[in-house]
């Protein structure tokens, strides 16, 4: 997934916040499930939450840049998911992370469906 970096993605420098590269990798997660007319969760009371987060900055990003997300699977589980995704300008990879989801249903972990598998799996 492409992403513009904008004004409100910035500091006073012009430089992308920290913490706005985990919100874009985020976006590009759930904006896979919305491109098929679905929502990141199951049914009612559903859906992923975090459970682990290793990130990486290497290089830094602007306002104006173009942003490229990329996501892959790395290990799986009944209840979860472990994927690797990196944020690229220009060919250059600039951030990497490591996040462990976990479907749950009332607060409790469950089988991920396999409809939300799939997705997931494509991304």
């Amino acid at each position: 997934m492409k992403i513009r970096v904008y004004y409100e993605d910035t500091d006073a420098g012009g430089i992308v916040y920290h913490s706005r590269f985990i919100n874009f990798c985020e976006r590009a997660r759930s904006e896979e499930f919305f491109r098929r007319g679905m929502m990141p969760y199951g049914e009612e009371r559903s859906g992923f939450v975090v459970r682990r987060i290793e990130s990486d900055f290497i290089g830094m990003a602007r306002l104006g840049d173009l942003l490229e997300v990329r996501t892959r699977v790395l290990e799986e589980t009944r209840s979860s998911v472990t994927l690797l995704q990196e944020i690229f300008r220009k060919e250059e990879p600039i951030f990497t992370m490591k996040i462990t989801l976990v479907y749950v249903v009332a607060g409790r972990p469950k089988r991920i469906p396999s409809n939300l598998l799939e997705i997931i799996h494509s991304l």
